[in-house]
C-alpha cells in the first residue's frame, strides 16, 4: 500500500475527521426532527410506527450525512470533482464481492467469539423498526441501496478517509477513520435496551463490529480509489442481511434470534 504525499498535520486531520464525523451525526439527527414530530412513536416504540414515518425517517437520516460531506466540500472550494465516482472495472467487481465475503466472514467470526467467550450479543436497533413486519424489511433494503449505503461510504470514505490522506498513509487513514466511526458510536451503544448502562463486554462486542465493518469498506475504497466499490460491498452485504431477517419473519421464526444476532447493530 503506498504512501501519499503527506501535506498536513496530523492532529489537525483527526481533529478535522472527527469534526466531519460528529457533523454528520448531528446533521442526521437534526433532519429526522420533522418525521419524529409527524410520528413521535418512532423515537419511543419504533414497530409501532407506520411505514411512511419510518420511511421518512430512514431518507432523512442518511440525507444528513450527504448534507454534512457537501457542506465541506463546498465550504473548502473541493466540491464535486473531489468524488471518486466510476463504473468499477473487473478487478473492482472482484473486490467488491471479496468485501462482501470479508464482512460476511467476520460477522460469522465475531459470532463465534461471542460465543465461545459467553460474550453478550451486541443489540440491534434495526430490528426495533421491524416488529414483525417482514414488509418492512424489504423497504429498508431498498433503502439501504439507495441511501444508506450511498450516504455513508461518501461521508466516511470519500471525505472524512481522503482528508486524512493528508497526513496518513492510505492504511492508517482507513484505521484512523474506523477508530472514529466506532468511537462515535459509543453513545448510541452505551444504553442498554431497557435504559441502563451498557455492560463493558457488550458495549466492546458493538464497537468492534462497526470498527471492523469500517475498516473492510475502508480498505476497499484505498484501494480502488472508487467509492463505487465500497458503496455496492455495503449495499450487497446489507442486503444479504436483511434477506436472512425476511427469511426468518418468513418462513422460520425459531430462527429469528440467529438472524437478528447477524444484522448490523
Amino acid at each position: 500500500m503506498e504512501t501519499l504525499s503527506r501535506t498536513d498535520g496530523r492532529v489537525r486531520s483527526v481533529v478535522v475527521a472527527a469534526l466531519l464525523t460528529a457533523a454528520g451525526f448531528l446533521a442526521a439527527q437534526l433532519l429526522t426532527i420533522p418525521a419524529l414530530l409527524v410520528d413521535p412513536s418512532i423515537a419511543t416504540s419504533p414497530a409501532a410506527a407506520t411505514r411512511e414515518a419510518v420511511i421518512a425517517f430512514f431518507t432523512l437520516n442518511f440525507t444528513g450525512f450527504f448534507v454534512a460531506g457537501g457542506l465541506y466540500l463546498a465550504v473548502t472550494g473541493r466540491g464535486w470533482s473531489y468524488l471518486d465516482l466510476r463504473f468499477p472495472t473487473r478487478r473492482g467487481w472482484l473486490y467488491v464481492l471479496a468485501g462482501v465475503a470479508g464482512s460476511i466472514g467476520f460477522i460469522f467470526l465475531v459470532g463465534i467469539v461471542t460465543q465461545v467467550l459467553d460474550l453478550p450479543a451486541s443489540q440491534n436497533q434495526v430490528v426495533e423498526f421491524v416488529g414483525d413486519d417482514p414488509t418492512m424489511v424489504l423497504i429498508l433494503i431498498v433503502i439501504v441501496f439507495l441511501l444508506n449505503a450511498p450516504a455513508e461510504e461518501f461521508l466516511f470514505r470519500n471525505v472524512v478517509q481522503k482528508r486524512l490522506y493528508d497526513a496518513f498513509s492510505k492504511m492508517g487513514a482507513v484505521v484512523v477513520t474506523s477508530l472514529i466511526f466506532a468511537l462515535i458510536h459509543i453513545p448510541s451503544f452505551g444504553v442498554a435496551a431497557d435504559g441502563t448502562a451498557a455492560a463493558p463486554a457488550e458495549l466492546a462486542v458493538s464497537l468492534a463490529v462497526v470498527f471492523g465493518g469500517s475498516v473492510i469498506f475502508g480498505y476497499l475504497y484505498a484501494k480502488t480509489d472508487n467509492l463505487v466499490v465500497p458503496i455496492a460491498a455495503h449495499a450487497a452485504f446489507n442486503a444479504f442481511q436483511f434477506g436472512l431477517l425476511y427469511i426468518a419473519l418468513e418462513y422460520g421464526p425459531e430462527e429469528l434470534e440467529t438472524a437478528m444476532a447477524l444484522l448490523p447493530a
